[in-house]
């Protein structure tokens, strides 16, 4: 699948068949998704994916804070990663001779956000849908996963096999979004 192609197809995929998805091509997808780019090489992004019907329920349950949509989406979901980073890596600029950045946390959740979305293309050329969860409880998923001391969950993506295919929605045209200088 050329690489323009898979950016302008991707779409968020909310109904999955009920089929879980082979644990070796989810470990190949993350094998392409390590080598998304990260501030100074860190690599802090780490994937816990779960496919066991009853942590997929209690996250359903107690992990999207009542979330309608995202309730239903776990209800239908067979596999949902867990995207967490290493906390106070990203930002760090004590090895060169410059002050940090204002916000050095916010370095972190970029760098998840690129490792997320190289996640989400690298699935569909896989033939696997995604679906990114904003809405969260960051605390209780990482109590669910027993996510290890140290990393922070950033956000909760669901995967499975697509059983619908959405039309791409209204995109704002070139002009609304690009300013030369």
């Amino acid at each position: 699948m050329e690489a323009i192609e898979m950016i302008k197809g991707r779409r968020s995929i909310r109904k999955y068949k009920d089929e879980v998805v082979d644990r070796d091509v989810m470990t190949e997808i993350i094998d392409i998704t390590r080598h998304a780019p990260s501030w100074t090489n860190s690599q802090t992004p780490r994937w816990t994916l779960v496919d066991d019907a009853e942590v997929i329920a209690k996250f359903a349950e107690d992990g999207v804070k009542g979330f309608a949509y995202n309730i239903a989406t776990l209800k239908n979901a067979r596999g949902v990663a867990v995207l967490s980073f290493v906390e106070g890596r990203s930002g760090r600029t004590d090895k060169y001779d410059i002050e940090t950045s204002e916000n050095p946390g916010r370095w972190e959740s970029f760098d998840a956000g690129i490792a997320c979305q190289t996640f989400c293309l690298a699935a569909h050329a896989k033939g696997v849908g995604t679906c990114i969860f904003g809405v969260i409880d960051e605390p209780k998923i990482a109590e669910l996963v027993a996510l290890p001391e140290g990393e922070k969950v950033a956000s909760l993506v669901v995967y499975g096999y697509p059983d619908e295919e959405p039309k791409m929605p209204r995109r704002k045209e070139v002009d609304d979004l690009l300013r030369f200088v």
